[in-house]
């Protein structure tokens, strides 16, 4: 069986150093690349294609949090385990709500790393019961937002129109609006569900219920 590759962000050299010789020890996963930040992450999830991301919450440069909802923007199903030296924190909440897969405190990595990467490896979330709790209330408490995208009418039936498979020119003649105004709808349309091709918007559109 192939190893599972792995890409670690951590600022901490030390503990940085320690993961990366506990991951080579273990022949089922396979080290990637060690960073001390992820500004350039998108990047190494395309040029390396890593099956899982292990990164750390407080990094200078950019914050794990922020690279969570970068990765996510790009890829919504690579697991992205936090590593943190605090639970109860309002971190690791944010890191949960922006994508992140599940956490694991750092002063549990020498006992824990492989079986949290093994879990979420599985699609399970590694979390304390705390943390899991903080994250369900606060689910219950959002309102489910009817248009979250705040599309316009027009934007909404050009999008279905899209996702029915029509072309550009068939979405024109079905709304009686010029080419050039299909053009304009659908560049709004990506501006506002923060995507970049026919296929992101469609399968956005498709996954989230917007059409």
């Amino acid at each position: 069986m192939m190893p599972h590759s792995i890409l670690l962000y951590e600022d901490n050299q030390l503990l940085s150093e320690s993961i990366q010789s506990m991951l080579r020890l273990n022949s089922s996963l396979k080290l990637l690349g060690a960073y001390e930040n992820p500004v350039d992450v998108n990047s190494h999830l395309q040029s390396k294609n890593p099956d899982l991301l292990l990164m750390d919450i407080d990094m200078p440069g950019m914050t794990g949090i922020e690279a969570v909802a970068k990765v996510r923007a790009v890829d919504k199903d690579i697991p992205i385990l936090m590593l943190t030296v605090f639970d109860d924190n309002q971190h690791v909440f944010d890191a949960i709500c922006a994508g992140a897969s599940g956490y694991l405190l750092k002063k549990h990595i020498s006992t824990k790393l492989f079986s949290a990467i093994e879990e979420a490896l599985e699609g399970g979330a590694p979390m304390s019961p705390s943390i899991a709790r903080m994250v369900l209330v606060s689910m219950q408490q959002k309102p489910v937002l009817e248009n979250p995208y705040q599309l316009t009418q027009k934007e909404k039936e050009v999008l279905t129109s899209l996702s029915k498979g029509n072309s550009y020119k068939m979405i024109g003649v079905e709304y009686e609006i010029s080419l050039d105004t299909v053009r304009s709808h659908i560049r709004k349309i990506y501006e506002k569900l923060h995507v970049h091709s026919q296929t992101e918007a469609v399968s956005k559109a498709i996954n989230e219920k917007l059409v």
